[in-house]
């Protein structure tokens, strides 16, 4: 089983990303989400784009390429996962609308419960001509999403409400701590073998869906901040969205393509996506910062 084989580093990542959360927190205040709520447009214009655009971007990567079924319907598996925490995080150390990508993830991460079905039945009807019943656990993601994601943020928020001098003396170095360790869990995950929960992709097919799968990549990215930039939604929110259009949750797909459809080949595009998506969004991070001459660990300007 797929689910077992990834356990071990899904563990390690988990508990490193629910500790990122706890400092990520430490940044936010009640305000920032209660502004969220209030000029709600970020919210709605991103998770309208997760839901609709980002899977048609992966149908028509998947329809022009020359990758086998399975990889296509791979890949656009991915393209119908939420963000994941790493998104988050990656918004909390570049300085984006941190609220905005918690609130994001969380509430897309239970819409697609509803969508990735309807998704991949239509993916498998076209590609393979048949259907198969997917059903996603609703407690186990909510769960997922509370423990790694917003009880550690909002444990952070406590402090910060409560003790506002610790939680700003702490962020500085935390940044810098939690960014290393999360590289170095990416750097595990890459190199791992299957028995220790790693990828174990081979050579040939990194190179058959690498090309395709960093096409979807800068093409999510390249949406997420054009959607934002169109729709007058500001730098900081432009960043946020192209950061959570582009950071999938990989271990949503791995247990969609191996444990609910029980087929190897569909895992092996997000699998690859999980090797580069985390080092390709810091490069747009500090791309933008600089295109914007700002400070790469500074607030946006605008």
């Amino acid at each position: 089983m797929v689910h077992s084989s990834y356990s071990f580093v899904s563990l390690l990542l988990s508990s490193i990303l629910a500790l990122i959360m706890l400092g990520v927190g430490l940044s936010l205040t009640s305000r920032d989400f209660k502004n969220l709520f209030l000029y709600p447009r970020p919210l709605f214009f991103g998770l309208a784009s997760q839901i609709i655009v980002l899977p048609i971007i992966a149908f028509t990567i998947a329809f022009f390429s020359n990758m086998p079924l399975p990889f296509k319907v791979g890949l656009i598996i991915l393209a119908a996962c939420p963000g994941g925490t790493t998104s988050g995080v990656l918004t909390y150390f570049f300085k984006g609308n941190v609220a905005l990508s918690i609130t994001f993830t969380s509430i897309n991460s239970i819409i697609t419960l509803f969508t990735i079905p309807l998704i991949v039945n239509l993916s498998l009807l076209y590609f393979f001509g048949q259907a198969t019943l997917i059903h996603l656990s609703y407690l186990e993601t909510i769960i997922q999403i509370f423990s790694v994601t917003l009880i550690p943020a909002f444990i952070g928020v406590f402090i910060r409400t409560y003790n506002p001098v610790f939680a700003l003396k702490a962020q500085a170095p935390l940044r810098y701590i939690l960014i290393a360790a999360l590289a170095v869990i990416y750097v595990v995950y890459f190199f791992a073998g299957n028995n220790t929960g790693g990828t174990g992709i081979t050579a040939k097919e990194v190179y058959n869906i690498l090309p395709y799968a960093l096409l979807l990549n800068a093409l999510c990215m390249a949406w997420g901040f054009f959607l934002g930039v169109i729709t007058k939604l500001g730098t900081r929110n432009s960043y946020t969205i192209g950061i959570e259009a582009s950071v999938h949750n990989t271990t949503l797909a791995f247990l969609v393509a191996g444990t609910l459809l029980h087929n190897q080949d569909m895992i092996k595009p997000a699998l690859i996506y999980a090797m580069f998506s985390f080092w390709t969004a810091i490069i747009y991070s500090y791309l933008i910062k600089r295109f914007y001459y700002t400070e790469v660990f500074s607030d946006f300007k605008s």
